[in-house]
């Protein structure tokens, strides 16, 4: 397939162009669903966690390759989503740059942070942030093997992939300015973390250490990146006549900035947990630690 026939299938497909956020037509797109959804995941976390205690069982359950095979679905779905997304990005501009001067847009890095007020969740754009929504929901299964690895935080990640799922959400629903940067950084990284864990869990060579560093830089490249757009995103909403889904993005603002600092507390009790079985003979903590769930 040459680069035409990729730019067609990731881009200008009629599905693609023609999508539209809609109850009718788009799976899991209405608020009870959202809200069902996270309570059954939350539910199902907790009888699992439950079923283990009641059980007795101390050591972590083997799950074979399941996570390996796991890691390397989200792999493949975040190049595609960031490669199909990228691509839509600059379909748009193309298509809308003649419209930019009545809604006070200037430049594209402009559209990008700021959608003129009354954009719509229709289109190229939206379709792949869609996809990546779809995609939260097989992230959710790192929250059940941190449980039945008998991780110490899997608390944190609970809340973690939830926040996720919400965020991306309100993006669709609203129609969330900043949207396309936020799901190009998280896919690039997630493509980073997620092929160095398959790559670690079919048994390819790895840094000493880098099972720590690779998650940890790529987290919070992601929540700082968010952050400063959503800064940049209200200097423009107050100074360049209004971004599109402003209150959502203050809330997400928030919800970053808390997952920011959750995110810190996790991997420093990880790392204190390493250090302490690698000082007892458990020299495998970085290969290990690859593997251990974002």
């Amino acid at each position: 397939m040459g680069s035409k026939g990729i730019v067609y299938w990731l881009a200008e497909h009629p599905a693609i162009v023609g999508f539209r956020w809609s109850p009718d037509t788009s799976w899991g797109s209405t608020w009870s669903f959202l809200i069902s959804s996270i309570t059954l995941f939350h539910a199902a976390a907790l009888t699992l966690h439950l079923l283990l205690h009641l059980s007795g069982r101390r050591r972590p359950l083997p799950l074979g390759p399941i996570p390996v095979l796991h890691s390397l679905a989200m792999a493949l779905a975040s190049a595609a989503i960031f490669l199909g997304i990228l691509l839509s990005s600059a379909a748009e501009i193309r298509d809308t740059r003649w419209f930019w001067s009545r809604t006070k847009t200037s430049t594209p890095l402009h559209w990008l942070l700021c959608f003129p007020v009354g954009t719509r969740p229709s289109g190229r754009v939206f379709f792949w942030s869609y996809a990546f929504y779809l995609s939260r929901f097989l992230h959710l299964l790192r929250s059940f093997f941190s449980i039945l690895r008998r991780r110490p935080n899997a608390s944190f990640r609970l809340f973690a992939h939830s926040a996720s799922v919400l965020m991306s959400f309100l993006w669709l629903e609203f129609s969330q300015s900043v949207q396309v940067l936020a799901i190009l950084s998280v896919t690039l990284a997630q493509v980073v973390v997620f092929g160095y864990r398959f790559w670690v869990g079919v048994g390819l060579p790895a840094a000493h250490g880098a099972g720590f560093v690779v998650p940890l830089g790529c987290q919070l490249a992601v929540l700082s990146c968010n952050l400063v757009c959503h800064l940049v995103v209200l200097l423009l909403h107050y100074g360049r006549g209004g971004c599109n889904g402003i209150g959502a993005s203050l809330f997400n603002s928030v919800l970053n900035g808390a997952l920011l600092l959750i995110f810190l507390n996790v991997y420093v009790l990880q790392r204190g947990v390493g250090e302490k079985n690698s000082g007892s003979g458990g020299g495998r903590w970085g290969g290990e630690h690859a593997r251990k769930e974002n």
